[in-house]
Protein backbone atom coordinates (compact mmCIF):
# COMPACT_ATOMS: atom_id res chain seq x y z
CA UNK A 1 0.00 0.00 0.00
CA UNK A 2 2.54 2.65 0.75
CA UNK A 3 4.15 1.55 -2.46
CA UNK A 4 1.31 2.95 -4.68
CA UNK A 5 1.26 6.14 -2.58
CA UNK A 6 4.60 6.88 -2.65
CA UNK A 7 4.53 5.95 -6.68
CA UNK A 8 1.35 8.11 -6.60
CA UNK A 9 3.04 11.28 -4.73
CA UNK A 10 5.49 11.29 -7.34
CA UNK A 11 3.89 11.14 -10.11
CA UNK A 12 1.74 14.11 -8.72
CA UNK A 13 5.25 16.36 -8.15
CA UNK A 14 6.26 15.12 -11.70
CA UNK A 15 2.84 16.47 -12.96
CA UNK A 16 3.29 20.03 -10.77
CA UNK A 17 6.97 20.38 -12.67
CA UNK A 18 5.73 20.01 -15.74
CA UNK A 19 2.76 22.50 -14.94
CA UNK A 20 5.54 24.96 -13.37
CA UNK A 21 7.88 24.71 -16.73
CA UNK A 22 4.66 25.26 -19.08
CA UNK A 23 3.27 28.50 -17.09
CA UNK A 24 7.30 29.88 -17.04
CA UNK A 25 8.13 29.19 -20.56
CA UNK A 26 4.55 30.71 -21.29
CA UNK A 27 5.81 33.83 -19.64
CA UNK A 28 9.08 34.27 -20.44
CA UNK A 29 9.86 31.92 -23.43
CA UNK A 30 12.43 29.31 -21.81
CA UNK A 31 12.49 27.18 -19.14
CA UNK A 32 16.03 27.69 -17.90
CA UNK A 33 16.84 28.02 -14.26
CA UNK A 34 17.01 31.55 -14.80
CA UNK A 35 13.55 32.18 -15.92
CA UNK A 36 12.58 30.06 -12.68
CA UNK A 37 14.71 32.51 -10.39
CA UNK A 38 12.92 35.32 -12.38
CA UNK A 39 9.72 33.80 -12.22
CA UNK A 40 10.47 33.44 -8.10
CA UNK A 41 11.86 36.86 -8.23
CA UNK A 42 8.32 38.52 -9.51
CA UNK A 43 6.44 36.46 -7.39
CA UNK A 44 5.11 33.79 -9.47
CA UNK A 45 3.60 30.90 -7.18
CA UNK A 46 5.23 27.85 -8.88
CA UNK A 47 4.37 25.56 -5.99
CA UNK A 48 6.54 23.14 -6.53
CA UNK A 49 9.45 21.63 -5.12
CA UNK A 50 11.99 19.98 -7.80
CA UNK A 51 14.24 18.02 -5.30
CA UNK A 52 11.27 16.01 -4.18
CA UNK A 53 10.88 14.54 -7.30
CA UNK A 54 12.19 10.88 -7.78
CA UNK A 55 12.35 8.17 -10.20
CA UNK A 56 10.98 5.01 -8.58
CA UNK A 57 10.42 1.36 -10.00
CA UNK A 58 7.65 0.97 -12.48
CA UNK A 59 7.15 -2.99 -10.88
CA UNK A 60 7.72 -2.46 -7.26
CA UNK A 61 7.57 1.34 -6.32
CA UNK A 62 11.18 0.84 -4.99
CA UNK A 63 13.11 4.54 -4.88
CA UNK A 64 16.39 3.09 -4.56
CA UNK A 65 18.75 1.57 -7.37
CA UNK A 66 17.13 2.40 -9.96
CA UNK A 67 18.14 1.96 -13.91
CA UNK A 68 16.94 5.10 -16.00
CA UNK A 69 17.21 2.64 -18.89
CA UNK A 70 14.81 0.01 -18.19
CA UNK A 71 12.67 2.10 -15.70
CA UNK A 72 13.45 -0.50 -13.23
CA UNK A 73 14.99 -1.04 -10.13
CA UNK A 74 17.93 -3.17 -9.78
CA UNK A 75 15.90 -6.37 -7.91
CA UNK A 76 13.50 -6.67 -10.32
CA UNK A 77 16.11 -5.83 -13.25
CA UNK A 78 17.44 -8.92 -12.20
CA UNK A 79 14.50 -11.04 -11.79
CA UNK A 80 13.13 -9.97 -15.18
CA UNK A 81 16.74 -10.59 -16.78
CA UNK A 82 16.96 -14.21 -15.15
CA UNK A 83 13.73 -15.25 -16.11
CA UNK A 84 14.60 -14.22 -20.00
CA UNK A 85 11.99 -11.00 -20.01
CA UNK A 86 14.36 -8.22 -21.05
CA UNK A 87 15.93 -8.86 -24.79
CA UNK A 88 19.27 -8.82 -25.27
CA UNK A 89 20.37 -9.22 -21.36
CA UNK A 90 22.25 -12.18 -20.57
CA UNK A 91 23.49 -13.27 -16.90
CA UNK A 92 27.20 -12.67 -17.12
CA UNK A 93 29.80 -15.66 -16.42
CA UNK A 94 33.65 -15.58 -16.46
Amino acid sequence: MARQSSMYKAKELKRALENAKSRVEEKYGESGKKAFQQARADGMNLNVFTSRVHNRCLRCGRGRGYLRKFALCRICFRDLALEGHIPGVTKSSW
